[in-house]
């Protein structure tokens, strides 16, 4: 999808959202499903199968909704999402209202990449952390990425820090060759 349709769409969820005044929770979820989107390929596959019906689609995403005390509003725009065959589309939507809403706020958003989830309290820790090297307060959004191996992987706006196990390897190689 076009990046220009992707900030359309996004600025019209968050923009719903936010007369709705549930901006934050809304991103929140989208990021949610976003996260499961990004680390089942299986899923990813099925929300973006035009051949699967519509209804079926969102039934999958009200299942991965269901028990998680999900705002309505949130199922309701997923749903639209996906009726608009845009299901593949979602994880970059939902880093548009991210960003929205923690534009919003006055914080950026750190995108970490890490092998493991983290617990809330690693996240808060890390969001200070990443907070004192860029200068701004952070809302972290955690990608679990097996590929990531150890440590972590944080981008904040065009900044990358990377703190991988991968890349500390890669450098003691290099300096060994």
């Amino acid at each position: 999808m076009s990046d220009t349709r992707t900030a359309a769409y996004a600025k019209a969820l968050a923009d719903i959202a936010e007369a709705e005044g549930v901006l934050s929770r809304v991103d929140a979820e989208f990021g949610a499903v976003a996260g499961a989107l990004e680390s089942n390929d299986g899923l990813r596959s099925a929300l973006g199968d035009q051949a699967i019906p519509i209804e079926r689609r969102q039934g999958i995403v009200e299942q991965l909704l269901a028990g998680k005390g999900a705002h309505p509003l949130t199922a309701q725009l997923l749903g639209m999402v996906i009726g608009a065959g845009r299901g593949r589309d979602i994880p970059a939507i939902a880093a548009s209202i991210g960003n929205r809403s923690a534009s919003s706020q006055g914080r950026a958003v750190a995108e970490v990449r890490t092998a493991v989830a983290l617990s809330e309290d690693q996240q808060r820790r890390l969001g200070d952390e990443l907070a004192k090297a860029v200068g701004t307060p952070v809302n972290v959004k955690v990608i679990v990425d097996p590929s990531v191996v150890g440590g972590i992987v944080a981008t904040v706006g065009d900044k990358v820090i990377d703190g991988s196990v991968r890349t500390k390897l890669d450098r003691v190689k290099a300096r060994l060759s």
